[in-house]
């Protein structure tokens, strides 16, 4: 039995309609966090960053009534209704909640992997990612559940779009991979077994599937064409097949961006991913007319790229920046690892990692100037965590140039294009659900005021992001 295909309009509008009516039924254990919840909210005073890569708006008042955005606008045209509750947001920001395209609900070190069913939908809420594509599941029917928890309003957490396992082609263990890293993986033979596994999946419930590093360009092609049977997307982590082959054999989204594409490796075999390609992306000329062709076939066949620049920076020495928060959630055991290798890196001398991270932040910047869609997302591992990792991305990509409205946008509006929930989520606008994140401060001046988040309103209702982080300690690693 296939998947019913509606319009992708009135599947969102259906969706919006029951996510917005669990905003009334949530359970004591979720009330717990909640620190508004009122028919009518008004968010008065408060500089607004409204997710369309428009500039920062001053003085705003944002209305919220039943779960969604009435009215937005300057503080001296916005009429707040009677009885509302009215917050002064002097000195606050709000922008739309995030939209995380590569969350998985797990943390992964060099020794482990974990699934992450209590803590990491706590986290992201918390840092005010909204909504996730988990993009490839340890365990997928565990993923189904807290879905389902999450929506039921049993649980605290972001609304989930779900993604199978990852798709490979080979034997288990072929990847050369630590312990038990291969869980996450099918391994496929033939484009007819990867064909089976897509309708599998497809019928369980995933909204997306996950190639990965070894699949066949063949594999890949029956994977896609039965994904979009069944109204599935597909997106991968890529290697043995590069962006420009994944744009022509209908890929909806790559992962990761420049520090996995093999268009440029002169050592790329068909369908096999080159030993050590990394390296040699050190010599890539980001102006040349390989990495144009790249970016002309992704934009002319809407391939959007889901940038995870989190994810890459740990293997800088000495980066990210030591915070609190993380040692703070991470289980001790966990927590003695993850500055284990913190420390190991900062005795390196080598810059390799400085400068291919810092081409990756500048390929980008390119790609979204030859007009590609740029999504974000993040990898938990080694001190990158839930949330805080989407946080991260922000800082980022100001560091690579991008103003702040663009990061903004690329960690908001964009990924809701991706997930095809653009008419109900991604913009403060109104007649949109109220997913806002309130920040305390101006990210806009100081990236780093990204993390000071106050209250995050899915649906209209406001959680309390210090409880909700407060709620882990300790525990990411374990639960």
């Amino acid at each position: 039995m296939r998947k019913t295909l509606i319009s992708a309009g009135a599947l969102c509008l259906y969706a919006a309609s029951l996510l917005a009516q669990a905003a009334s039924t949530l359970s004591p254990r979720v009330r717990e966090y909640v620190s508004v919840d009122a028919p009518v909210v008004a968010l008065t005073h408060t500089r607004v960053m409204d997710g369309t890569g428009g500039p920062l708006l001053a003085d705003q008042t944002i209305v919220i009534a039943n779960g969604r955005i009435q009215s937005v606008g300057g503080s001296g045209t916005v009429q707040v209704p009677a009885g509302a509750r009215a917050l002064d947001l002097s000195g606050h920001t709000v922008i739309p909640g995030m939209v995380g395209l590569h969350d998985h609900i797990v943390y992964e070190t060099n020794n482990r992997i974990v699934n992450l069913n209590f803590s990491a939908p706590r986290l992201y809420l918390a840092s005010g990612v909204t909504t996730i594509r988990t993009t490839g599941a340890l365990e997928p029917y565990s993923e189904l559940s807290l879905k389902h928890e999450i929506e039921r309003g049993r649980i605290p957490g972001p609304r989930m779009h779900l993604t199978g396992p990852h798709i490979s082609d080979g034997e288990p263990f072929d990847l050369g991979l630590p312990g038990n890293t291969v869980l996450w993986f099918r391994f496929v033979k033939t484009p007819e077994e990867a064909r089976r596994v897509v309708a599998y999946w497809a019928e369980e419930g995933a909204d997306w599937i996950k190639l990965y590093t070894r699949i066949t360009r063949a594999e890949a092609a029956a994977v896609v064409d039965e994904a979009h049977k069944r109204g599935v997307k597909v997106t991968g982590h890529l290697c043995s097949v590069s962006f420009r082959e994944a744009a022509a054999l209908g890929m909806d989204n790559v992962d990761h961006g420049f520090l996995v594409n093999t268009d440029y490796d002169p050592l790329k075999q068909p369908d096999q991913c080159p030993p050590d390609f990394r390296q040699r992306l050190l010599g890539v000329d980001l102006n040349s007319d390989e990495v144009r062709a790249t970016f002309r076939d992704l934009v002319a066949k809407h391939v959007a790229m889901t940038s995870t620049l989190a994810v890459f920076e740990p293997s800088v020495p000495n980066r990210p920046p030591m915070d609190q928060r993380v040692l703070d959630a991470l289980d001790p055991e966990v927590r003695a690892e993850f500055l284990g290798v913190r420390n190991q890196r900062a005795m390196s001398r080598d810059t390799t990692a400085l400068l291919l991270f810092r081409k990756a932040q500048q390929y980008e910047v390119a790609f979204v100037k030859a007009g590609g869609l740029l999504a974000a997302g993040m990898d938990p591992n080694n001190g990158n965590l839930p949330g805080f990792g989407d946080q991260r991305n922000y800082e980022l990509y100001i560091e690579a140039g991008f103003t702040p409205a663009q990061a903004v946008q690329i960690l908001s509006a964009n990924g809701a294009k991706v997930l095809g929930v653009s008419d109900s989520l991604g913009t403060v606008a109104a007649g949109k659900l109220a997913d806002l994140v309130v920040i305390r401060g101006d990210p806009a001046s100081n990236p780093a005021d990204i993390r000071n988040v106050t209250i995050v309103f899915k649906d209209g209702v406001g959680y309390d992001s210090a409880k909700l982080i407060e709620s882990v300690r300790g525990l990411v690693g374990v639960r």
